[in-house]
């Protein structure tokens, strides 16, 4: 590990603890023949207090970031504009939604601002290209908005920040990429106070890892770039810890078939974790145009060994054909029409957008994505899929839909399932003849309604004011988070202000809410979990129908420590997990069928 002298002052000023362990990278070959990189972190710091911090300069190293590759070699290559099957070409019939919380967010002083943000039990944590900032659940900022550097002293603002919260270990993650060397930049929070002090790791990568996803697995934070390191997973369980000595393991996805850019996403958990040994699984928009026979996504499983990290591998399990859909736009960057200008605007083009969220339910995983297709004339609508397997890692399209109810474009989407099956969407808009300027609305899906159909009517989160000209570049990122309550839908993305300035919105809604469902199903389960040195009892109350359940005990890996089936009566039942010995941790009650779950953290001190 190198300090620069001025690292070092700029360190200590701020009241960083600093350790270096950093040991030169290997690279090897696992027993399938793929090139495994593997090395630890080469800085750790622990930062003070971000509550403590002073207001700090948020000024951005790169002024405008344009992305280095050609799509229009791909128009025309097949046929475009395909007539979609599964669009939907009507708004929802039932209730209109509202938002629940809404405000402005941090623009930044990066171009785009390439928004995230992320809920946790009592704070929303959003970050932009230069910046992040903490603020309550009613959006009162807790904080000003910190220079994304102030995590790493000496590190640059260069962006494309990500944000999770670790709802399994109750920890929240930041993310950064940085040049000279490459790599990427991590911070956890030492507690579950995002105000308070983080663990603070760098990681060197042979190439600049453009466009970073991450994503939260039983074993590891799992990422894909732009760039040749399209699986990488980072040691979790140490960085948890504040261990400086946690790994990274890096290696390529086999056949990555892409329209010039890699951007798998990797499956990133909510609810509870998948079972330890289960591997991390990978998913790829394949169109047509880009050389594969059918429009497809293509699934990958990646198994790390952190024993023996020269043992982890990757493979392409799966091409799970699809809906025909075209996602080639023409005009390269230059694809959504605005009002008042020929200027036109980045559709975010032939990649998946941020999450693919997995769900564990009792018998099934779900997995739900998103992405624009081209509907004619570069007018975008949003197809998004809920994928299901049975425990078994073999996929299917459950059901889908391309959401494009007028003549407006929608693009820059993201999905997630609450706990109930609902499915959740927001997305930005633009229409140049209906002088829509571009800005966010959101729908859902009802669980139980017609396959493929968000059968909520289009609600606006907020409307753009204006235009963007001279520039065709649009925000790269856009994230809806679920909840801990597991219920309400979280959502970052750009919208233009007046003279179409940059500007980012946060707002939640809660679709059980809504359409009738306030008196549905589980309104009024109630699940209450005491905990005794070596017993635990589960009183559930509230099952409709006296539905048969299940209740499981599961460890922070994932791994089902007991489980039991229940019948209630009264639609209430009980169970004590008796003489369990567990070692001090956090652990999860979870109740639930093939129609609802609900889980609940316990520590064991």
């Amino acid at each position: 590990m190198k300090y620069t002298k001025s690292k070092l002052l700029l360190a200590a000023a701020l009241g960083f603890v600093i350790s270096g362990t950093a040991q030169q990278e290997v690279n090897t070959t696992n027993s399938l023949g793929q090139s495994v990189m593997y090395v630890k972190a080469n800085d750790f710091y622990i930062t003070p207090a971000l509550k403590d911090w002073p207001d700090v300069d948020t000024t951005f190293q790169k002024e405008y970031k344009q992305k280095d590759f050609d799509f229009t070699k791909y128009e025309g290559l097949v046929e475009d504009n395909v007539k979609d099957p599964v669009v939907q070409s009507s708004f929802g019939e039932k209730t209109t939604m509202a938002p629940i919380v809404q405000f402005n967010g941090m623009s930044g002083s990066g171009f785009p601002p390439d928004p995230s943000g992320a809920a946790g039990p009592n704070h929303y944590v959003q970050a932009v290209n230069t910046s992040y900032r903490v603020y309550d659940k009613t959006g009162t900022a807790l904080t000003s908005a910190k220079s994304l550097s102030t995590l790493w002293p000496g590190s640059s603002n260069l962006g494309d920040p990500i944000v999770m919260y670790d709802r399994h270990a109750d920890r929240w993650f930041i993310s950064q990429f940085k040049q000279s060397p490459n790599g990427i930049l991590i911070a956890v929070s030492q507690t579950n106070d995002p105000t308070g002090a983080y663990y603070a790791y760098s990681f060197n990568l042979t190439q600049f890892p453009d466009y970073p996803k991450y994503s939260i697995w039983w074993d590891g934070y799992y990422m894909t770039s732009n760039s040749s390191h399209t699986a990488v997973v980072f040691e979790r369980t140490k960085m948890l810890a504040g261990d400086p000595t946690a790994q990274m393991v890096s290696l390529s996805l086999p056949s990555l078939n892409s329209g010039g850019f890699r951007s798998p996403l990797p499956s990133d958990a909510d609810g509870s974790l998948p079972p330890n040994g289960t591997p991390c699984y990978f998913f790829n928009l394949e169109d047509n145009a880009f050389g594969v026979s059918q429009d497809q996504i293509e699934i990958y499983e990646m198994t790390t060994d952190w024993a023996t990290p020269g043992n982890t591998q990757v493979v392409s399990s799966q091409q799970l054909a699809v809906p025909a859909f075209d996602a080639v736009f023409t005009g390269g960057f230059a694809n959504i029409a605005q009002p008042g200008t020929t200027q036109k605007i980045d559709a975010i083009q032939g990649v998946l957008m941020y999450r693919a969220q997995h769900m564990r339910w009792t018998g099934y995983n779900t997995i739900v994505l998103s992405h624009a297709v081209d509907l004619g004339s570069n007018r975008s609508g949003v197809r998004w899929y809920e994928l299901r397997d049975a425990n078994n890692g073999v996929w299917s399209v459950f059901q889908s839909g391309t959401y494009a109810p007028d003549n407006a474009s929608r693009w820059m989407s993201s999905a997630a399932m609450d706990n109930y099956g609902n499915i959740g969407m927001a997305y930005a808009i633009s229409d140049a003849v209906a002088t829509i300027y571009p800005g966010i609305r959101f729908t859902a899906h009802t669980n139980g309604y017609t396959a493929g159909i968000m059968n909520l009517a289009e609600s606006v989160a907020v409307d753009g004011l204006g235009s963007q000209v001279g520039i065709d570049r649009f925000g790269d990122y856009a994230h809806l988070c679920l909840d801990p309550d597991g219920e309400t839908f979280w959502y970052t993305g750009e919208y233009f202000g007046a003279s179409g300035s940059k500007r980012t919105y946060i707002f939640s809604f809660n679709v059980k809410s809504y359409a009738g469902l306030k008196d549905s199903y589980y309104e009024n389960l109630n699940m209450v979990v005491s905990l005794t040195d070596n017993n635990i009892t589960v009183n559930v109350d509230g099952i409709k129908g006296n539905e048969k359940i299940q209740i499981d005990l599961i460890g922070i890996d994932g791994k089902v420590i007991a489980t039991v089936e229940k019948n209630p009566s009264d639609n209430a039942t009980s169970y004590t997990f008796e003489n369990i010995n567990l070692n001090a941790g956090i652990y999860f009650v979870r109740v639930g069928n093939i129609n609802f779950q609900k889980a609940q953290k316990i520590l064991k001190y």
